[in-house]
């Protein structure tokens, strides 16, 4: 197991316990899994709108589980780790890093066709460079170069939310969909170019405070969405597309937004052909910050009674050639996408078609009404 797969800190998630049939909320003490599923504290999502989350985290009476390092690395008749939210809204950012802003441009040009990649790279940072880094999404100096753009012709709807006025805020998935640490992530059997996204995503209250943050895959579809931003749903929202975990950690004296601002997220791929994949995110180059992701979700505009989890975008787009010369990268079946940072741990799942992964087929509903005949409501 990797060094980094547990982080310390204030740790909630959620698990699958042999015995319940719903699940339950867990924490992480002194290198055991503990159960602190309550009477009005049975999902993440009280928790978190308590107003005290880390403090009820850290005192709450618990059931030992057994060794988190055993659960974590999975194993018959343990606890299965689930992504650490419940009822929460899973949203996300786009085109919050150069890096991607450039490749969602070239995705958009090729029209999905992922053999022209190469070429269109070239002939796009030939125009516009890497001067976009140092542009402040909405400010006087990023608009006069969106003028310069339009008149060498190579304008994109991804220029527009990655440094214009308004950011790309989208839908990842329904809340309940997410996968956790250790579980299969989906691929829709359409696509033959895909990518993983390495993330942080924050937990957010009903009230737009941030409490805390995790791992999370965006999983993405570049020859879907190349072809129509139109197509976003298509290409980001599928069966076990949106990976979270291991665990969410709550803001507290040590661990606060400061420390996700200056994170370093490591992505590794690995392939059942040998190939190996690997790549960092420095979050300190993102072009929007934090706060005003979240302030561009939830407002006055629109509400979220139940919190939300904000995927925050990746500046990480794999350009590594796979099959061969200019091919660049795509999944195949079978890979191991590991997403680790101290602070957060380390998120791994493994790739399979969305038509293949387990079906997604305990919802709110179900989670609701279980936990009402266990009085736990």
């Amino acid at each position: 197991m990797s060094a980094t797969a547990i982080p310390n800190g204030v740790l909630i998630g959620r698990a699958k316990v042999p015995g319940y049939d719903y699940p339950r909320v867990v924490t992480v003490r002194d290198g055991q899994l503990v159960d602190i599923t309550s009477p009005g504290m049975a999902t993440v999502r009280d928790i978190a709108e308590s107003g005290r989350a880390a403090e009820h985290v850290r005192t709450a009476a618990g059931t030992l589980l057994g060794p988190v390092d055993a659960i974590y690395a999975g194993g018959d008749g343990l606890p299965r780790l689930l992504a650490p939210i419940d009822l929460q809204a899973i949203k996300a950012s786009g085109v919050t890093f150069v890096v991607s802003l450039l490749e969602r441009v070239i995705e958009e040009q090729a029209r999905g066709d992922k053999s022209r990649a190469d070429a269109l790279r070239g002939e796009i940072l030939d125009l516009i460079g890497t001067d976009l880094s140092q542009l402040v999404p909405g400010s006087d100096a990023a608009m006069k170069v969106k003028e310069r753009l339009i008149e060498k012709g190579v304008w994109s709807q991804y220029l527009e939310v990655g440094i214009g006025p308004d950011a790309e805020i989208f839908t990842k998935g329904q809340p309940m969909s997410a996968v956790g640490h250790g579980a299969e992530v989906g691929l829709h059997p359409v696509s033959s170019w895909n990518n993983p996204e390495p993330e942080v995503a924050l937990l957010v209250t009903s009230k737009g405070e941030i409490i805390g943050a995790t791992l999370g895959n965006d999983v993405n579809l570049r020859d879907v969405e190349g072809r129509s931003a139109l197509l976003l749903g298509k290409a980001k929202d599928n069966n076990a597309s949106a990976s979270l975990g291991p665990f969410v950690r709550l803001f507290d004296g040590d661990f606060t937004l400061e420390t996700i601002k200056q994170a370093e997220i490591a992505l590794r791929v690995e392939g059942a052909d040998g190939f190996v994949l690997e790549g960092q995110s420095n979050m300190a180059q993102i072009s929007r910050t934090p706060e005003s992701l979240v302030a561009a979700t939830i407002g006055q505009h629109h509400q979220y009674p139940d919190g939300l989890v904000l995927y925050l975008g990746t500046m990480f787009a794999p350009v590594k050639d796979r099959d061969g010369a200019g091919k660049g990268f795509t999944h195949k079946v079978g890979d191991v996408v590991s997403i680790s940072t101290p602070s957060l741990g380390t998120l791994s799942n493994r790739v399979n078609l969305s038509t293949v992964c387990p079906p997604w087929t305990y919802g709110a509903s179900h989670l609701l009404r279980d936990l009402a005949r266990a009085n736990l409501l």
